[in-house]
C-alpha cells in the first residue's frame, strides 16, 4: 500500500508518451502497468508506444533538429541549467519515485539524484565550450579550419537500474551538443524518464528536442527507428549481448554508437592494504543499489595472509544489514529488480556451493512479499564457478585468494570484460603498475566508488565502445569537419 504522499507523487507523472512537446496516448490506447519490486503491487498504468509511435517520435526529432542545433550554445546551456535548478527543488520527489519504482532504499536514491543531476549541470557547463581550431596547413599553401557539429538525431536506451543518473547522462550531453534525441526507458522503471521530460519541457526545452516512448516490446519499436536512414547516433545501457545485436543493427546506417555493456568487476586487496578502507569500499561497491550496477565488484580477489580477515569484517558488516522496502527507515538493502534477479543469484550461489564455496551469511531469497535476496558474503569459490564468469547483479560478495601479484593480475584479467577494476593496496608503485597491467577502462585505487560526472566512463573489450561524462562525453555526440581555404598572403 503507498501512502497519501506516494498516491500524490503516482498522479503527477505523465502516464503518455512524450512526443514532439505534446503528451498523447499510444496507437490503440495501449498500455503496460509498472510494479513496485517491494511488495509486486501494480503502482501505474502508462502509454505502450507501438512501432508506428516509435516512427512519429523519431519525426519529431527530425524536425526539430535543424533549428535545435542553430540554437546558440549559451542559450542551450542556460536551458540546462534551468533543468539542474528544477531538479534540486524537486529532489525529494524524484527520490520518491525511484525507490517506489526501482526499490533502491531512499537515502541511496537521493545519492543518484545528486549524482545524475551532476551531469546536467556538467554539459551545461561544456556546451560553450565547444571548440576548433584554424592554422596553416604545413606547406603554406592553405588554412585548415577544424570544427564540431551536431550529430544529429539520437536514440537513447537506458537501463532500469538508475532511472535517472542513465537518463541525465545521455540527454545532457547531447542536448548540450545540439542533438535532439528519443529516449526509450526500461519498461520496469519508465516512471522517472517520464516525470524528467516533463521537468526538461518546463525547464524551456523547444518542442521536439527531447521525445519519450516507453514500451514492453522494446525490439519491435526500437529496431525500425535504428534503420531510419534520419537516425545518426545510438546510445544504449545494458547487457553485452543486446548491445551486439544492436550493434548489428546500426551498421546498416554506419550509425555512431556508444555502448555501455556488462561488467565483471575484480576487486583486489594486497597484503599490504589498509583493511578497513577496503571493507569500506568493499561495501560500497558491492551493496550500492543492491549490487545492481554495472560497477559493482562482482570478485573480490584477496591475499591469502589477509583473506580471513577481510571475509570476517565484511561478514560482520554485512550481518546488520537492514532488508525491507526502501521508504522504510534504517532499511539498506532493497529488493531485487524481479523474481528474474532473485532467481539468478540463488543460481550462482547454489552453484558456487556446490564446487566447494562456504557461505558465511545469507544466501537465500526472502520469504516475504517482493523479491528480496538476502545480503550474501560467499568465500573459498573455486576457478569453473559461474559466479566469477557471470555479472551477479545481486547483493551476493564472491571471494577467492592468490598469493603472488602476478595470479592476481591473471584472476582479475580472466574474463571478457573490461569496465572497472578496484585495487587496494599501500604500496604506490605497485598501485602505478596495477593502473598499467588492468584491463579495464575505469580503475579504483583504494576507493570502491569511481563514478562522477566529471570522468569519462566507460569501458574496454566486451564492457563497450565510447565513453560517457567528462570532457570526453560531449564528443561523442559531435562530428568533425575540416575545411581547406587558399592562402590569404
Amino acid at each position: 500500500m503507498t501512502d497519501n504522499r506516494e498516491t500524490q507523487l503516482l498522479a503527477s507523472v505523465p502516464n503518455e508518451l512524450f512526443i514532439g512537446g505534446e503528451w498523447r496516448a499510444a496507437e490503440g490506447g495501449k498500455t503496460l502497468t509498472v510494479s513496485d519490486p517491494a511488495t509486486g503491487d501494480a503502482v501505474k498504468a502508462i502509454a505502450d508506444a507501438s512501432p508506428s509511435d516509435g516512427k512519429s517520435a523519431m519525426d519529431a526529432a527530425s524536425d526539430a533538429f535543424p533549428a535545435w542545433a542553430a540554437t546558440s550554445a549559451r542559450e542551450r546551456s542556460e536551458i540546462l541549467r534551468r533543468a539542474f535548478d528544477l531538479l534540486q527543488e524537486l529532489k525529494e520527489d524524484f527520490a520518491l519515485l525511484m525507490t517506489i519504482e526501482m526499490g533502491k532504499p531512499l537515502a541511496e536514491a537521493r545519492g543518484e539524484v545528486a549524482y545524475g543531476g551532476e551531469f546536467i549541470r556538467w554539459f551545461s557547463e561544456e556546451a560553450p565550450r565547444v571548440q576548433g581550431r584554424y592554422g596553416a596547413n604545413p606547406e603554406g599553401t592553405g588554412r585548415m579550419i577544424v570544427s564540431q557539429h551536431p550529430v544529429g538525431p539520437c536514440f537513447l536506451i537506458t537501463p532500469w537500474n538508475f532511472p535517472l543518473a542513465m537518463a541525465t547522462r545521455k540527454i545532457a550531453p547531447a542536448l548540450a551538443a545540439g542533438c535532439t534525441v528519443v529516449i526509450k526507458p526500461a519498461a520496469l522503471t519508465p516512471l522517472t524518464t517520464l516525470f524528467f521530460a516533463k521537468l526538461l519541457d518546463d525547464a524551456g526545452v523547444p518542442k521536439g528536442v527531447v521525445n519519450v516512448i516507453t514500451t514492453s516490446t522494446s525490439s519491435a519499436v526500437s529496431e525500425p527507428i535504428i534503420r531510419d536512414p534520419r537516425l545518426r547516433k545510438l546510445s544504449f545501457t545494458g547487457s553485452t549481448p543486446v548491445g551486439q545485436a544492436l550493434l548489428e543493427q546500426s551498421a546498416q546506417g554506419v550509425l555512431r554508437t556508444s555502448m555501455e555493456l556488462g561488467g565483471n568487476a575484480p576487486f583486489v586487496v594486497f597484503e599490504d592494504a589498509d583493511l578497513d578502507k577496503a571493507v569500506d569500499g568493499a561495501l560500497a561497491t558491492k551493496f550500492r543499489n543492491i549490487g545492481q550496477a554495472c560497477t559493482a565488484a562482482n570478485r573480490f580477489v584477496v591475499h591469502r595472509s589477509v583473506v580471513d580477515e577481510f571475509a570476517r569484517r565484511v561478514t560482520e558488516r554485512v550481518q546488520g544489514f537492514s532488508i525491507g522496502r526502501g521508504t522504510e527507515d534504517g532499511v539498506t538493502v532493497g529488493p531485487l529488480i524481479d523474481d528474474r534477479a532473485v532467481a539468478k543469484a540463488a543460481h550462482l550461489v547454489e552453484d558456487a556451493v556446490k564446487r566447494g564455496a562456504q557461505v558465511r551469511t545469507g544466501g537465500s531469497a526472502v520469504e516475504r512479499p517482493g523479491t528480496f535476496f538476502e545480503p550474501t558474503v560467499v568465500t573459498d569459490v573455486q576457478p569453473g564457478s559461474d559466479i566469477l564468469r557471470e555479472e551477479i547483479f545481486g547483493p551476493v560478495l564472491a571471494i577467492v585468494s592468490f598469493d603472488t601479484e602476478d595470479e592476481a593480475v591473471r584472476i582479475a584479467n580472466d574474463t571478457e570484460y573490461g569496465l572497472v577494476s578496484y585495487v587496494f593496496t599501500e604500496n604506490l608503485a605497485r598501485g602505478q603498475r596495477m593502473i598499467e597491467r588492468l584491463e579495464t577502462g575505469m580503475m579504483g585505487l583504494n576507493l570502491g566508488v569511481v563514478s562522477n560526472a566529471a570522468a569519462p566512463f566507460g569501458g574496454w573489450k566486451m564492457s563497450g565502445l565510447g565513453r560517457e561524462g567528462g570532457a570526453e562525453g560531449i564528443h561523442e555526440y559531435l562530428q568533425t569537419k575540416y575545411t581547406l581555404t587558399p592562402n590569404p598572403y
